[in-house]
């Protein structure tokens, strides 16, 4: 068997390694002509790093990443609300790390390299069509600069190219538009002193308006400094901004306008960024869950599949998970076709189920409760809300996402 991979994100790359572990041939088309360390933040989920753990790679993580120990909420006074352990803390069988997204994509870059060889990664090539044969799949790819069309024959392609998928947009080209959620996210990285016990997470705020913040790097946090990856959000309203704006430099006084007021006795949210060096601007979107993923030997991974809301940062640790079953699946059955259908059977339902849950605002229903129960801040305890309802309200997305520690996990 021989597999496509149209993207070579996390999910692709994951993709591209754990099929080569089950002894199956793969190459990476990948649209950009360099992988190059993009992006701030993120947090790998406790399944998602076991998986990448049975890669081998469990050193690597533990050096570029903190193990986050608690996800921590915070009304806009900077008063706590509710403190949830994650990882080992909560008894997981695996960490979860806070990475830098761009250095944990080089990692699985150079690994997969490492493994497949240089020539398995071809870059600068975009997907532009499919087509069925009596046996594979016929893949065309472009060179977005010099327009050189470039064909492979294939048994199985897999689009993983993310929310603007070119492999989705081909299955659905019309009424798959972006759903804009009226919010935009602003992200920055900033160097400080630990937060907090120093490897905690948290989000303080309300629905309109939320400031979340994690350290991401293993070998500050071992000399007792953190860089910080911090996200504003802000309810805006209005119609989603083109692509061509996605990913922009804003200057940081719309930031600090908003959070001006936002100053604690644990953290001062505007100095914190204030000594940011670059803030880029994103807004808030997903698509509707499709009916179905997979057409014959063509099918989805991650973003292309479900995009998800980054406010619950699930997004990476689900490419991972679907890359781990669909692998398994086109290892254990002699009809790639039906093993993406048993793929598609085994993920639809999961993934689904979370992004709903994400346009509920997710783990975020603990602000929610604060700012319904005590909107101008509390005295010395959470009053008014009981254990039990902030226990809930994280459990509820916790479940979702398959990140209890009681909740199976792969074999």
């Amino acid at each position: 068997m021989k597999v496509a991979i149209a993207g070579a994100g996390i999910g692709g790359l994951c993709a591209a390694l754990m099929l080569h572990a089950r002894g199956i041939e793969v190459e990476i088309w990948e649209s950009a002509a360099e992988i190059r360390p993009l992006g701030s933040g993120l947090m790998l989920m406790p399944q998602a790093v076991h998986e990448l753990m049975e890669l081998g790679l469990g050193n690597q993580l533990a050096t570029l990443g903190v193990d986050i120990a608690a996800m921590c909420y915070f009304n806009r006074y900077g008063q706590q609300i509710w403190r949830d352990p994650r990882g080992h803390a909560a008894a997981a069988n695996a960490p979860q790390y806070a990475i830098n997204r761009g250095l944990l994509q080089v990692l699985l870059h150079n690994v997969t390299t490492d493994r497949l060889g240089a020539q398995a990664v071809h870059c600068g090539k975009a997907f532009e069509s499919f087509e069925p044969e009596e046996r594979g799949v016929l893949v065309r790819l472009r060179d977005p600069r010099t327009r050189t069309l470039t064909e492979s024959r294939v048994d199985v392609l897999i689009g993983a190219d993310g929310i603007f998928s070119a492999v989705r947009s081909f299955m659905y080209p019309i009424k798959d538009e972006l759903r804009f959620s009226g919010r935009m996210i602003w992200r920055a990285l900033a160097e400080s002193e630990p937060l907090l016990d120093g490897r905690s997470a948290f989000m303080a705020g309300t629905r309109r308006q939320k400031f979340s913040c994690f350290p991401v790097s293993g070998s500050l946090h071992t000399r007792g400094r953190a860089l910080l990856s911090w996200v504003a959000e802000l309810q805006t309203g209005g119609a989603v901004p083109p692509k061509a704006e996605w990913n922009r430099r804003v200057d940081k006084a719309l930031i600090l306008r908003a959070f001006a007021d936002w100053k604690w006795d644990w953290l001062d949210v505007p100095g914190l960024i204030e000594s940011s060096r670059e803030i880029l601007e994103f807004p808030i979107v997903d698509r509707d869950p499709l009916p179905r993923w997979s057409f014959g030997p063509v099918t989805l991974l991650g973003d292309a599949a479900h995009p998800i809301y980054p406010t619950g940062h699930a997004g990476a640790a689900q490419a991972i998970l679907d890359a781990r079953y669909l692998a398994d699946c086109l290892q254990s059955c002699s009809d790639p076709c039906e093993a993406l259908r048993e793929y598609e059977a085994e993920r639809i339902q999961d993934t689904t189920a979370l992004l709903l849950r994400h346009r509920m605002n997710g783990p975020e229903q603990v602000l929610q409760l604060a700012e319904a129960r005590a909107p101008d801040g509390f005295n010395g305890s959470v009053q008014g809300i009981e254990e039990a309802e902030l226990r809930r309200a994280t459990q509820r997305f916790k479940e979702v996402a398959g990140i209890n520690p009681e909740r199976h996990m792969p074999n």
